[in-house]
C-alpha cells in the first residue's frame, strides 16, 4: 500500500528501541522477580505469624491480596510494553490463588534472565582480557581469531537466551493470568451483548445526526432555493433575472456539496476504489487545518475496518477544525503485531470530552470490532486520539 502525505515532515525512527526492548524487558523481570521474590517471602512468614489471631490472619490476607494485584499490574505494564506480551486479563479477572502462583513462577525466568545476563557479563570480561592480550601481542593472531569466533558465538547463544527468557515469561503470563473457558466464555459473552447495544445506540445517534445535518443544512437551502427561483420567475427585468439565476445555481452547488458530505457520513464511497490512505488524503486537502498524514499497511485491512478507522479521523479532524483551533494534525496508520493502530494527534487547546455524542459513538463503532478507542486531551492541548483494531 502506497503511502499518503500531505505536509513533509520528518519520523522519528523507533527501530533502535525496538531492539533494545528485549534486553531491557528481561533486566526489567530480573528487578521485579527481586521484588516478588521480597514480597512472597514476607507475605508467607506474616500470614504463618497471623495464623493464630482471626483479624490478624484477615488483614495480612487483605494486604496480600492488594499487593499481589499490584505486582501482577506492574508485570502486565512490562510485558506489554518491553515485551509486547499483548493483551492480559486484568487483576481483578484472576483470582488471588492464579496471582500468587504466577508471582512464584515468575521467579524462573528472573533466575534465567539473571543468569543469562551473568553469562554476558563473564563473556565481556574474558573478551577484554583477549583483546588486551592480542593489542600487547601476548597472543598469536591465529588464537586470537580463534577466540574472536568462540565469542562471536557465544554472543549469539546468549542473545537467543535473553528471546528464550521473554518467551518463557509471556507463555508463563498467558499461562497463568488467563481466565478459565468458562469464566472466558462469559466476560465474551458480556462483551458481545454490550458492544451490540453499543453498536445500536451509535447508529441511532448517526441517525439523528443525519436527520439534524439534513433539516437545519440541506432543508432549509433547499427552501431557500425554491423562494429564490420563485423571485426569478416573478422577476420582469432581464437582468435581475439573471443575476437570480446565477445566484441559484451557486446555492444547488453548495446544496450538492452538503449532500456529497452527508452521504459519505453515512457510506464513504470512495473506500471502494480507494485504499484508507488516499481516501483521507482527499479528506485532508478539503480540511480547514493542514494535515499530515502517514499510511503504512503491508496489505488492505477488510472494509468494515477502512470503515472504522475512516470515521474516527473525520472526527478528529471535525473537532480539531471547530473546536480545538489547532495549526497541524497528525495521522499515522500502521500495523502491528495483529493489530492496525491509528493515532490522531492535534496541536490545539485541548479539553475534548471523551464521553461527548461524537466520540462515544466512534468508542462504540470500535469496540463492535473488538478494539479499543483511547482519548487523551487535557486543557491546554493536546489532544491524541488512538484507535486499535484486531487485522489478524
Amino acid at each position: 500500500m502506497r503511502k499518503a502525505d500531505e505536509v513533509v515532515g520528518e519520523r522519528r525512527d523507533g527501530r533502535w528501541w525496538d531492539r533494545l526492548r528485549l534486553p531491557v524487558g528481561v533486566a526489567a523481570g530480573i528487578a521485579t522477580a527481586g521484588v516478588e521474590l521480597a514480597f512472597l517471602a514476607i507475605a508467607a512468614a506474616a500470614c504463618g505469624v497471623a495464623a493464630t489471631v482471626p483479624a490478624a490472619h484477615r488483614r495480612v490476607v487483605g494486604l496480600t491480596r492488594r499487593y499481589a494485584a499490584r505486582l501482577v499490574h506492574m508485570e502486565r505494564r512490562r510485558l506489554a510494553g518491553l515485551l509486547a506480551a499483548g493483551e492480559l486479563p486484568t487483576p481483578d479477572d484472576v483470582a488471588t490463588r492464579r496471582q500468587i502462583g504466577y508471582l512464584a513462577a515468575r521467579l524462573l525466568p528472573g533466575a534465567l534472565g539473571a543468569l543469562a545476563y551473568a553469562v554476558l557479563g563473564i563473556g565481556l570480561v574474558l573478551a577484554g582480557i583477549v583483546l588486551r592480550a592480542a593489542v600487547h601481542g601476548e597472543l598469536p593472531l591465529l588464537d586470537a581469531l580463534s577466540q574472536i569466533g568462540v565469542g562471536v558465538v557465544l554472543l549469539l547463544l546468549n542473545v537467543q537466551a535473553f528471546a528464550s527468557v521473554a518467551a518463557l515469561d509471556v507463555r508463563l503470563a498467558r499461562r497463568l493470568l488467563s481466565l478459565g473457558s468458562r469464566a472466558e466464555l462469559t466476560r465474551r459473552v458480556q462483551e458481545l451483548t454490550t458492544s451490540r447495544a453499543g453498536v445500536i445506540a451509535a447508529v441511532d445517534a448517526e441517525r439523528q445526526r443525519i436527520e439534524r445535518d439534513l433539516h437545519d443544512g440541506l432543508q432549509q437551502r433547499l427552501v431557500a432555493l425554491g423562494m429564490l427561483l420563485g423571485r426569478a420567475r416573478r422577476a420582469r427585468d432581464a437582468d435581475r433575472t439573471r443575476a437570480l439565476i446565477a445566484q441559484a445555481h451557486e446555492d444547488v452547488q453548495r446544496a450538492v456539496e452538503e449532500l456529497r458530505e452527508v452521504a459519505w457520513r453515512v457510506y464513504p464511497s470512495a473506500l471502494d476504489s480507494s485504499d484508507l490512505g488516499e481516501v483521507l488524503a482527499i479528506v485532508a486537502r478539503g480540511s480547514e487545518v493542514p494535515v499530515r498524514i502517514r499510511c503504512e499497511l503491508p496489505v488492505r485491512p477488510e472494509r468494515q475496518i477502512e470503515t472504522v478507522l475512516y470515521f474516527v479521523a473525520c472526527e478528529a479532524l471535525t473537532n480539531a477544525a471547530k473546536h480545538a483551533a489547532a495549526t497541524l494534525v497528525t495521522v499515522d496508520i500502521e500495523a502491528q503485531d495483529g493489530w492496525i493502530r491509528m493515532r490522531v494527534h492535534d496541536d490545539g487547546v485541548g479539553g475534548a470530552e471523551p464521553t461527548g455524542r461524537g466520540l462515544s459513538g466512534l468508542a462504540r463503532r470500535v469496540a463492535a470490532l473488538d478494539g479499543r478507542l483511547r482519548v487523551t486531551s487535557p486543557a491546554g492541548g493536546p489532544t491524541t486520539v488512538r484507535a486499535e483494531l484486531p487485522c489478524g
